[in-house]
This record gives structure tokens, sequence and C-alpha cells, in this order.
């Protein structure tokens, strides 16, 4: 991040030597191994899977989670290695956040001690990948009104239904998917779904014009029989992938100002060095307003994630009402100012050669995932008036 917004922010001052030491980490391998491939995966629609390995050496799959060979990370430790991934693309945040704050933070969650010890050290390590399977084609918003059900048959479960949107589908070893036992929400049940059931296909979604660093797929379980142990059975309703996601959202708050600051940099750089009128655009009073206020908003953004980053440290949790105040803000935050940075490049913004435009569609869909910013709207206007409006 240029130097002139940290010094302006002065988060540095308010973490701790560790925190540090882990952010500038994360920093160097985005900045030596992901960045410079940045754009050609984006253009090739492909996740870089040879740095899976990499990305579990460094502690980062499964961070927030104690025990089970997971690094045991801090809220604001957290935070903090997503904003950094996300500083390279979007495609490479959600893919840790999938596989850590989705998946794996189910089978900690909701799993037995069996459950735990079969899958969290292998996903830590890479050698297991996780995806989450609760969206599906007509059932977004309203995770209630989803049409995947479960039924009992013998000392098995036989699960039918389509989950769409799902990120690392198609390469996923093992699905956290989200099944009705009946018509009732109340009914809704996690189910680990293993590659190479009978009936479990994972088809890769293609064309998309965002996250195309990132795979996403279907989830198509037709008569899919899932031994009884792999049923996570210690929370049953739409509370446990709610929890789920609202630990989900909580990274992305941080990460979503991980691609701001890409686009604040690449914008300070380039009009920089760019000369029109015999002067660099940043002398003009309008590029230098636009700078400013994309500054201006980042660094409050930095401080409202670390302040509920140590309030998630001092009280174990958060309210959902407070993370999707971060979420909506900050992503809100980051597309703004992806759309400034595109503009501040000129014609040159639409190119791959520069960040902005990447990260502004990437951001498009971050602005709807994990709750879109009007559900959150919805949330908030609730947790004030105490009227449901949805």
């Amino acid at each position: 991040m240029a130097e002139s917004l940290e010094s302006l922010s002065a988060l540095g001052t308010c973490l701790s030597e560790q925190e540090v030491l882990i952010q500038q980490g994360v920093r160097r391998f985005v900045r030596e191994r992901y960045l410079p491939r940045a754009a050609q995966l984006f253009e090739a629609e492909q996740f870089p899977r040879d740095l899976i390995a990499e990305l579990a050496a460094l502690g980062l799959l499964g961070a927030s989670i104690q025990g089970h060979g997971c690094a045991g990370m801090s809220p604001v430790e957290y935070g903090l290695i997503l904003q950094e991934l996300e500083y390279g693309d979007s495609g490479l945040r959600s893919f840790v956040s999938v596989q850590g704050s989705l998946a794996m933070f189910a089978i900690a969650a909701f799993g037995d001690e069996a459950q735990k010890e079969r899958f969290l050290p292998r996903m830590a390590r890479g050698e297991c990948i996780g995806c989450f399977g609760l969206t599906e084609p007509d059932s977004g918003s309203d995770p209630g009104s989803m049409k995947t059900r479960a039924r009992r048959d013998g000392s098995d479960y036989v699960l039918s239904g389509t989950k769409m949107w799902i990120t690392n589908a198609p390469f996923a070893d093992v699905a956290v998917v989200w099944a009705k036992l009946d018509d009732s929400a109340e009914s809704v049940t996690g189910f680990l779904v293993e590659r190479g059931m009978k009936g479990f296909e994972t088809p890769k979604i293609h064309g998309k014009m965002s996250l195309r660093a990132s795979e996403t797929g279907e989830i198509v379980l037709d008569e899919c029989r899932v031994p009884a142990e792999n049923l996570l059975a210690r929370k049953r309703g739409l509370g446990a992938p709610l929890r789920c996601l609202n630990e989900a959202r909580f990274g992305i708050a941080w990460g979503a100002l991980g691609a701001a600051k890409a686009c604040f940099d690449s914008a300070l750089s380039y009009t920089g060095e760019r000369i029109q009128f015999g002067k660099p655009l940043s002398s003009k009073q309008l590029v230098q307003a636009e700078l400013v206020h994309m500054a201006s908003e980042i660094v409050k953004g930095d401080l409202l994630a670390l302040h509920y980053g140590r309030l998630k440290e001092k009280n174990g949790k958060l309210l959902p009402e407070q993370v999707s105040l971060c979420k909506r803000n900050n992503v809100a935050v980051a597309l703004d100012c992806a759309r400034r940075s595109r503009a501040l490049h000129g014609a040159n913004g639409i190119l791959l050669e520069y960040p902005a435009i990447r990260h502004q569609l990437n951001l498009e869909s971050v602005y709807t995932y994990e709750g879109t910013h009007e559900i959150h709207t919805l949330v908030l206007g609730k947790a004030l008036t105490k009227q449901n409006a949805f």
C-alpha cells in the first residue's frame, strides 16, 4: 500500500508486532507469487491451484480455527490476511474465505470430534478442498425457501436438489450441503457430501465477467446417498448456515478494503506519472479531490473493521447487525474506489494491465454475495426501527 495512505491511517500503530509480521508475510506472498499472474489468471478464467500448498504453509486455510492443525489466528489477524489476499484479487480471498470461514468453520462449529479429526487437519494442509452449498437457483436472499431435500433411508440420507454459485465447487473434495428434512426452515441440516459419492456432480459455471480467477460451479444432487456419520448433527435450522455466513462476512468486510487499496495505489501512481497539459494529472484539483475521497473512505473503513475486530476478540462474537454494517459499508467503499480509480486511468483503465477494472468487476459480485447490499440495508433497518421490511 502507498506509504502516504498508511501514514494517514496510522493503522500500523494500532497493531501488535505479531499482527504486523503476519500482515507483511502475506503481503510478500501476494506481491511475489500472485500479482505477476493476476491479469493472466483473470483473463484465462483460472484459479491458481498450484498456490494452494503455499497458502496452507502460511497457515491461511482455516486460519481462525483453534486446534486440529489450524493456525488459531485472532479476528484482527484473520482480517489482515484477507485484506492482503484481496489486494491481489477477490478470487484469491474468496478461495481462502470459503475454505476456512464457511466449509471448515461449519465442521468446527457443528461437527463431532470424529468429523473434525477426519477433515480439518487435511483441509488446513490444503489436501482436502471444501465448498459451501446453501444458495440455489431460486433461493438466494431467502435461504429458508430452499428446495434441496434429505430423506432418511436406513443408515443413510438421500439428498436431491441443486445449489448454485458455489465457490470452489468444481474441484472441491467435500461440500457442506444444507438440506431440509421436511418442508420447514427449522429442519435445515448440514451434510458432508464427498467427491465420488454417487449422484454428486459439480459442473463449472463459465462465462462470468466477475471473479474470473475463482472457480464457481453448481452442486447437483441426484438421489445422492450420504452416510449418517456425515451429518452435522450439533445444530439444526437456518441459524447454523447463517452463523457460518456471519463469519465469512466479517472477513469480507476486511478483504474488500484490500481491493480498494490496490485501486487507490494504482490511481495514485498512474496520475503521478501521466502528463497532460504539461503537468502530472495528480497536480490537478479534480484529480486530487478524487484521491482524497478514496483515501478518506478507505481509512474510515479500516478503522471500522479494526474496531469490530477488537470487539470480536474481546467478546468472542459480534452482533449480526454489526457485521452487516461493516460488510455493507466497506464493500460499497471498495466498489466506489474501484470505479473512481478506473476513471482516473482514463481509457487505460479498462486494460488488465492495470488492476482497477479487474477489481471493479470482482467487487460487483462481492457487493452481491454473502448477503446483498440491499439485504444488509434491511437487516440494519430492522435493527434501528424494530420493523421487519423483508
